[in-house]
């Protein structure tokens, strides 16, 4: 019998041309896709926050959708793990 890989949640913050490009609204699209919750929104000064919990895999396809994005442009990423929320269900834009 095959294992299920184990869910992760984490908090990224990118850098780069991610504001006013459409950012929040393909990373949504993506974590539908690709069944993962989490929330993503913009921060002061021009970067913007992630956070996302699904298998390595998951996240790793939504972060392979937003680099091949036209109009983004991914600079640099801050990368953190944190705590799993287990009653989360869905995954938002926040303003």
């Amino acid at each position: 019998m095959r294992s299920r890989a184990p869910k992760i949640r984490k908090c990224y913050t990118f850098y780069g041309r991610v504001q006013a490009v459409g950012f929040r609204w393909r990373a949504q699209h993506a974590a539908n896709l690709y069944g993962v919750t989490g929330w993503v929104g913009n921060n002061p000064f021009g970067s913007v926050s992630m956070e996302i919990q699904g298998t390595q895999e998951q996240i790793d396809q939504v972060i392979r959708v937003l680099n091949s994005d036209d109009y983004i442009r991914i600079d640099h990423m801050e990368i953190r793990e944190i705590p799993l929320e287990p009653e989360e269900r869905s995954f938002r834009v926040a303003y």
